[in-house]
């Protein structure tokens, strides 16, 4: 077993011993090895893109399938020509608008970019992230850092290096600790390759920003429904598996908020009595509705960049607290909601409650 370090960075102002640690880190990733790290999204799990056996690795140590995709990230545009075949104009549009930012591109690959990277595919995705330790160490590693999250596959992404600890003591070189990410959810993934230019991930960088930018852009039917009969190989992360994941069963409650309070509390007696340990996900707004074992609130509705920023934390503490069952209120499906409900609804399943349209009967088909 890997004996993982953890190393700790301020993001603000590298110090002289800051400086040599990512020296350090990226010598590990020129050698082949793995380290997580800090992004302005979620924390990555970083290994040499360029080196298949680096990507290798990345599936190894998550337990990810090997036709997932990895994202690379870079820190210069000048690199992007490198591991593309084709940069179109509207890739140039995104990176000045939007790089360095938590936007991924889906462009052609270049032969320099092994499949082992890009889960087989003739594309490649790559991001430039805008965190400082996140650049600094990309252009320690060599320029080109595969990166998914540093998350165990199917378990909610780490926001912090205790997460990533978590999932990655021991099976990794080394965890840099750059503090909690500013966004919480991962980037955007817009798909060049196909016009119109695609939207295969919602995140922070939203389809009507990418529009001001690009004109039309549509967005992949997935984002919001089911994928699990999708056969095709995923073009990006997060397509067709199950991502996110509580231990916990998490429903997602759709309606009006008196009626949906009224429904999780009619369950949550239900399976109490049954021995399950019960949690709600509510809001500010609503928390004191609900009666749960456990109820949190992730955040205002007013403030939608506090929700995606709490969300995967919450789901990580319901596993601590060992809850068993999980009911969510849902959220909108536009703008940064999108992205918000994208995340729940992979990590439920697909299993909502429609209140409004199926009179509170449940929709088992995508249930655990």
């Amino acid at each position: 077993m890997t004996e993982t370090e953890v190393i700790k960075i301020s993001p603000e102002h590298f110090t002289e011993r800051e400086k040599a640690e990512l020296r350090r880190a990226g010598r590990i990733l020129r050698e082949g090895g793995l380290v997580a790290f800090p992004t302005e999204t979620v924390y990555g799990l970083g290994g040499d893109a360029l080196n298949p056996c680096s990507s290798r690795k990345i599936y190894a140590a998550k337990g990810r399938p090997s036709d997932n995709p990895l994202i690379v990230h870079i820190a210069e545009i000048a690199d992007l020509g490198k591991i593309v075949s084709e940069i179109p104009g509207a890739a140039l549009k995104l990176a000045d608008a939007f790089w360095p930012g938590p936007l991924t591109m889906i462009l052609p690959k270049s032969d320099l970019v092994p499949r082992e990277t890009t889960g087989g595919l003739d594309t490649v995705a790559v991001r430039m992230p805008s965190h400082p330790v996140a650049l600094a160490l990309i252009r320690e590693g060599g320029g080109y850092v595969a990166a998914p999250s540093a998350n165990t596959s199917g378990k909610p992404s780490p926001t912090c290096a205790a997460f990533v600890a978590e999932d990655m003591d021991g099976r990794i070189d080394m965890i840099i600790d750059g503090d909690m990410p500013g966004i919480g959810l991962e980037s955007t993934i817009v798909d060049l390759t196909v016009d119109p230019p695609q939207i295969l991930r919602p995140g922070y960088i939203t389809r009507e920003m990418l529009e001001r930018v690009l004109g039309e852009v549509s967005v992949d039917e997935t984002i919001l429904h089911s994928a699990t009969e999708c056969a095709r190989a995923p073009k990006a992360p997060g397509m067709k598996y199950r991502h996110y994941a509580p231990a916990g069963e998490l429903s997602i409650v759709r309606g009006e908020s008196g009626k949906v309070a009224e429904y999780i509390n009619l369950r949550v007696s239900k399976d109490r009595a049954e021995g399950e340990k019960v949690g709600v996900i509510g809001t500010e707004e609503t928390l004191s509705c609900y009666r749960a074992d456990v109820v949190k609130s992730v955040g205002s509705r007013r403030d939608e960049e506090t929700i995606a920023r709490r969300l995967y934390a919450i789901l990580r503490e319901f596993d601590d607290e060992q809850v068993t069952r999980i009911y969510s209120e849902s959220f909108s499906e536009e703008g940064l909601g999108q992205a918000i409900m994208n995340r729940l609804l992979k990590a439920a399943g697909h299993h909502v409650i429609d209140l409004d349209t199926m009179g509170g009967e449940e929709n088992d088909s995508n249930r655990k």
